[in-house]
């Protein structure tokens, strides 16, 4: 079997605790930092950490906390906690001390702790909750690679992550080993982007699409950069958020080398913006890798316009565009973290217009089953007719636009982009003119109208195949009489009458019939 080439393993030890152990109802004593220490050194499980040690991601891969000993060293645990950490859930828990060392230890709703300690409430399965709400699965064509957009890919390079989500959509599988970053599997996917020269965007997550070696990070942005048709590669990663030591002078070099590269990086509330962090993002900036935010809007976490819009300030202020602000999804263990989708839209009616533009992410729903991603705004747009447009703004003035009186439509045949497009789908193929009218398979009416067709083929009549005719000699010619069919009396009704037939002498049939009573 191959072995692992990722520079991590699940199976090293979180490390030792720099200190006894604490035993509950214990006061935690936070330390006053000075110039030269640590943020972990306000905590009593790290008082003894020097900074250089605190600096090396591979110190804080080493310590991170995954058991309750560990936590309870770093905050007061709630009765529901402690249960839930006793409990084992689904998701492993582990935390790299540079994220615990932001947690509130006397807040169970502290923001971050929320993120990252598990409660009961994960045990909790409610009614829409699905295992694989975004049918990913289904459209796993090879091992890692999920298809479901026309010209583009996810590849789930690895199971693993630094630290986890208690939100993660891929729980199912996230930090259970059965996604290794194996150079076959990566050779797998390579072939099948060969195969398939429409994908033109690979985005790499997984897991983290940043737990990777140095190593095999550039085996695997080499691989896909040399399939001709990938144009765009992208990394989804938390990494710079719960890792920033990761990014080092050795990762930016090898990640520039297949430029474009871009890089889509989860936060969610601006707390997690720490200087490490600020370090790590303008580096990554630096190297001319364009950074993108996408955000879960979470219940207790950054429910709120006023939070989510000092994260986005943050974000720009450090060169991130917002890109996506998802509704937390129908994933398994994570209803408690669900708000109503009018939520997101209130924070997005306090964004537009209240803040720049392009600091305003794009709120969605990823539609469960496999739809992708579904946009969600206010309403913008009131009414219109063929030459007026009602709009408002989001002061609430209500405008009218007016179109324009003449205009020349675009002439598809003669631009060579339209000529080069592949066909169109879904709405854009009604618009396009090249269907009528979209349909869902499972639509019964369609499916009733389906079998009557077959069944009306498999009764319509056979056409008769015309056989050609023999020419025959003009002395040959038989007499046209003989020829032609005996004429058929018309059938009468029973006690109407009779016929009768008589022979001439050439044989021919003549018919006499009785007047019909």
């Amino acid at each position: 079997m191959e072995p692992l080439t990722t520079e991590y393993s699940e199976k090293e030890p979180p490390g030792s605790p720099a200190s006894p152990h604490v035993p509950v109802g214990v006061q935690l004593t936070a330390v006053r930092l000075s110039e030269g220490l640590h943020p972990g050194q306000r905590s009593r499980l790290w008082a003894d950490v020097t900074p250089e040690q605190w600096s090396d991601w591979h110190w804080q891969m080493r310590n991170r906390v995954t058991s309750l000993d560990q936590l309870r060293q770093l905050i007061h645990l709630t009765p529901d906690e402690e249960q839930a950490v006793r409990l084992k859930p689904e998701l492993r828990v582990a935390i790299t001390p540079h994220f615990a060392a932001l947690m509130d230890p006397d807040d169970p709703n502290c923001p971050i702790r929320r993120q990252v300690v598990p409660t009961m409430a994960e045990f909790v399965l409610d009614d829409p909750d699905l295992e694989d709400p975004l049918g990913e699965d289904a459209h796993m064509p090879v091992p890692g690679l999920v298809h479901r957009y026309p010209d583009r890919v996810l590849v789930d390079i690895t199971d693993q992550c630094v630290a986890y989500c208690r939100h993660c959509t891929r729980r199912r599988w996230v930090g259970t080993g059965a996604m290794p970053a194996h150079k076959s599997r990566i050779e797998s996917i390579a072939q099948y982007l060969e195969a398939h020269p429409e994908v033109r965007d690979v985005l790499i997550s997984g897991g983290d699409g940043l737990f990777l070696s140095d190593e095999m990070l550039d085996y695997t942005l080499s691989r896909f950069r040399a399939v001709k048709s990938v144009e765009i590669l992208r990394l989804g990663t938390r990494i710079p958020i719960f890792l920033p030591q990761r990014v080092t002078a050795a990762m930016i070099a090898t990640i520039r080398q297949y430029h474009p590269v871009w890089m889509n990086i989860h936060i969610n509330h601006p707390r997690e913006i720490t200087p490490e962090v600020r370090t790590a993002l303008a580096q990554l900036a630096d190297a001319g890798i364009p950074l993108g935010a996408q955000t879960v809007l979470m219940a207790g976490v950054n429910d709120c316009a006023n939070t989510m819009k000092a994260l986005v300030h943050e974000l720009v202020k450090n060169r991130v565009r917002p890109y996506y602000l998802y509704q937390c999804d129908l994933s398994q263990g994570i209803g408690h973290f669900r708000t109503p989708v009018s939520v997101g839209l209130s924070i997005i009616e306090a964004l537009r217009g209240h803040t720049t533009g392009f600091a305003v992410p794009t709120f969605c729903i990823d539609a469960p089953g496999g739809g992708g991603k579904v946009p969600i705004m206010p309403n913008y747009l009131i009414s219109m007719s063929d030459r007026k447009v009602i709009v408002r703004n989001f002061e609430g003035v209500i405008a009218t636009y007016a179109e324009p009186d003449h205009y020349d439509h675009h002439a598809a045949d003669n631009c060579e982009y339209c000529r080069r497009a592949a066909p169109k789908e879904g709405v854009a193929k009604l618009l396009a003119g090249d269907a009528v009218v979209l349909e869902p398979d499972g639509l019964r009416r369609k499916q009733r109208r389906v079998k009557k067709l077959d069944a009306e083929r498999k009764t319509k009549r056979k056409q008769q195949i015309r056989l050609p005719v023999k020419p025959v000699a003009a002395p040959d010619l038989l007499p046209l009489a003989s020829l032609m069919p005996s004429p058929v009396a018309p059938r009468r009704a029973r006690g109407n009458g009779s016929s009768t037939n008589a022979q001439n002498g050439n044989g021919s049939a003549q018919v006499m019939s009785a007047k019909a009573r």
